[in-house]
């Protein structure tokens, strides 16, 4: 082996050190936040599902609890609002017209008086 051989090996085992290094901090954190503990409870519950999912993603995103909500409650939700919308619009419009015929049997206010 030249000298020039054993200086790149030196130097490849300096860089796969570093990376080992950055990898280690990396692990350290993850278990720290819980983020291991974690991934392992939903990879351990996946590997004891008797029928496995169609969908291996969905099945993580719905045991990490970040999956949205299913297709349907958003649509059933979207016509709520739509409704309650529909349902707020009348009674403003209710409310106008109450108001104005209260305002018909209301003496007239004087200037001065406060309200």
């Amino acid at each position: 082996m030249t000298t020039i051989d054993a200086a790149n090996c030196l130097i490849q085992v300096e860089r796969i050190s570093k990376k080992i290094a950055h990898i280690d901090t990396d692990i350290k954190y993850l278990e720290k936040g819980g983020v291991l503990d974690m991934l392992t409870k939903v990879l351990v519950a996946l590997y004891e599902e008797p029928e496995k999912p169609n969908n291996a993603m969905d099945f993580l995103k719905q045991h990490l609890g970040t999956a949205g909500p299913e297709t349907a409650d958003v649509e059933t939700l979207r016509l709520e609002v739509i409704e309650l919308r529909q349902k707020y619009e009348l009674l403003l419009e209710e409310n106008k017209d109450l108001k104005a015929k209260l305002a018909q049997f209301e003496p007239p206010k004087e200037e001065g008086q406060p309200e």
